[in-house]
């Protein structure tokens, strides 16, 4: 069934931070705004038990929490929410369509706000540790392991990256691979080497991910010789990338090599009256305060294009 021919003035996919900034700032401009999440509140970021690094919150805040009150935000001043899965929808139609399951919603602007999911190393277990030593974010975990043993998990950018925050936190930081040089650029690559308490494990996998209440360790596999050995920690930081949220766009908005909408800082797509905000957009960093900066600047560009200033 359809929603009655109701033309929104925009339409956020995806209930995150960057999400339910856009409704926040869209609802207090004064658009009729609406946000369709598959889940609840907070994406990724309601998974997070303490975040610390977004401000105003000296004692930091569980995610969930955090979720919850953008939410409440955003609807005080009118914007409305919807549990809802999109499974498709035309960006270049006019008014533009989203459809769900059950229903279809129209629009004047979208703003796609699905995010990126870590990926996963796929052992048994794995989603059962996560907050109990399993990790994805070390800018977002990294702190909880002051002084202590990590194994990072990865040899691209984010795992480099990933390995030298630690470095300057835990006691050691052992890093894993599967080949044997890094595929990260360059430029990590002296810095790492460098710093005496990053500690290479080459040609390895984790094969099994070792703990009791909390992880205490991983068993590693060589993946020329298959010879197993473990190595006792008390974190992992899985940082193998990260998958953007794209399917369902179908291939209407252009994608980068990695699968993220791209869009520069204005948030602008390659479609005209389309947005991509926080993490499923092309961006240098990805984090809480990054994505609800990207909701404001969305929202700003679409009164623009409703105002019919901003065609292109």
């Amino acid at each position: 069934m359809t929603n009655n021919n109701h033309v929104y003035d925009m339409i956020i996919i995806g209930g995150g931070p960057a999400g339910y900034t856009a409704a926040l700032y869209g609802a207090r401009a004064g658009l009729d705004t609406l946000v369709l999440e598959r889940l609840s509140a907070g994406g990724q970021m309601a998974l997070t038990h303490l975040i610390d690094n977004y401000p105003g919150f000296e004692e930091g805040i569980d995610g969930f929490s955090l979720a919850d009150k953008m939410k409440k935000q955003a609807e005080r001043f009118g914007a409305k929410s919807k549990t809802a899965e999109v499974v498709r929808l035309d960006l270049t139609a006019e008014p533009k369509q989203i459809k769900t399951a059950s229903e279809t919603f129209f629009c004047k602007t979208v703003v796609l706000a699905t995010g990126a999911n870590p990926r996963e190393l796929g052992v048994e277990k794995e989603s059962e540790l996560v907050g109990r030593g399993v990790a994805y974010c070390a800018a977002c975990d990294g702190m909880f392991y002051r002084g202590k043993t990590v194994v990072v998990v990865g040899g691209g950018n984010t795992a480099a990256a990933d390995a030298l925050l630690l470095s300057r936190i835990a006691k050691k930081v052992i890093l894993v691979h599967r080949r044997d040089t890094l595929r990260a650029t360059k430029i990590y690559h002296e810095p790492l080497m460098q710093t005496k308490n990053v500690e290479f494990r080459w040609n390895s996998t984790v094969k099994e991910l070792l703990h009791e209440a909390k992880i205490t360790g991983v068993r590693l596999s060589d993946v020329n010789s298959g010879e197993e050995s473990t190595v006792a920690c008390d974190g992992v930081f899985v940082s193998i990338g990260r998958k953007p949220a794209t399917e369902f766009l179908d291939g209407q908005t252009a994608l980068d090599e990695n699968g993220y909408v791209v869009a520069g800082e204005d948030t602008k797509t390659n479609i005209p009256g389309v947005y991509a905000v926080g993490d499923i957009r092309t961006k240098e960093l990805r984090q809480i305060v990054t994505a609800v900066a990207d909701g404001a600047v969305a929202v700003h560009e679409a009164e623009k294009y409703l105002a019919g200033g901003a065609r292109k």
